[in-house]
């Protein structure tokens, strides 16, 4: 079983605007409201693709019901910790004319040291029966930017793979712990080593670092350039095939969700890896989040180039 975790899952709610300006009143051409934050996406297409899955986090007022309600149709398995707070909504406006996407992002609930305690027993207990688990994204004020290294360690203690995606101190405290996997981009690379990354040589490098600590895939990804990952076979440079893109947000979670099934799957690390590039490139292709199809997964899959480096 595959358990996700997002502690700050969010409404996300998009407008469609064409010629959209600052100062002005506009009415939208299209709207939608989904489930959303980063783990939330991974979670969809994980199910997307037709595995089973547990999500977990925290949830509170109308916004939480509206999110369990979405996710419960799908057939995810919510086994959130329900809080007092609201949980948060997130605002994107997309205009095609421009090719501009302006967002606005809520801060979330402050989420009280009982209902960390609550979430802490309860991952305890999921992790003992889920043994693939994904965590992405940010925290909510309240809980302690060390936290993932918490989960991580309850993670290896009953003997799931944990894999990480998240950035700054979440990150920085996260891998001393030694995640299964972690999937930073190339600024977020930057920062985690704090130095410069010029070309993929210095991808390779620091990638190989951060393998000599333990952990056992460093996935770096280049956006519409495809990923650099490497695994026990070495260091891979992968490149998805051009495509029209509407809207690059979420692919870093549909990429995620990719690997994620790969390895429950049992597949090689390589071909895990070409699923996640395709499940990226798929999501890329629409303007909503966490959003793929089989039939172009399993096209775009074929056209994914390989290369050792």
């Amino acid at each position: 079983m595959i358990l996700t975790v997002t502690l700050n899952p969010s409404v996300d709610r998009s407008y469609r605007v064409d010629n959209f300006q600052i100062d002005k009143i506009f009415r939208a051409q299209e709207e939608n409201s989904e489930a959303g934050g980063k783990g939330l996406n991974v979670t969809k297409v994980i199910r997307t693709l037709g595995e089973d899955v547990k999500a977990t986090g925290f949830l509170g007022g109308k916004a939480g019901e509206f999110i369990e309600s979405e996710l419960k149709k799908i057939g995810v398995d919510c086994n959130f910790i329900k809080i007092d707070g609201e949980t948060r909504t997130c605002i994107a406006i997309l205009d095609p004319i421009f090719n501009t996407q302006t967002e606005i992002l809520e801060r979330g609930p402050k989420i009280s040291q009982e209902y960390i305690e609550k979430f802490l027993e309860s991952f305890y207990e999921l992790s003992r029966i889920c043994n693939i688990i994904t965590a992405s994204g940010s925290v909510p004020s309240g809980v302690p930017e060390d936290i993932y290294v918490e989960l991580i360690n309850i993670a290896r203690k009953n003997g799931a793979k944990f894999i990480l995606d998240t950035s700054g101190e979440y990150l920085t405290n996260g891998i001393k712990a030694k995640p299964f996997m972690i999937k930073p981009n190339k600024e977020e690379l930057e920062k985690l080593l704090n130095r410069e990354i010029k070309d993929i040589q210095d991808i390779k490098r620091a990638i190989l670092d951060l393998n000599q600590t333990g952990i056992e895939v460093v996935s770096v990804s280049l956006g519409s350039e495809g990923s650099v990952i490497s695994c026990s076979d070495g260091v891979f440079r992968l490149r998805p095939p051009k495509i029209k893109a509407l809207s690059p947000v979420g692919s870093g979670d549909s990429y995620v969700a990719g690997m994620t099934v790969g390895i429950k799957r049992e597949l090689s690390l390589i071909d895990s890896a070409i699923l996640e590039t395709a499940c990226g490139t798929v999501n890329a292709m629409y303007y909503k989040t966490g959003y793929v199809t089989i039939e172009e997964v399993d096209y775009i899959k074929n056209k994914v180039y390989v290369e050792k480096i």
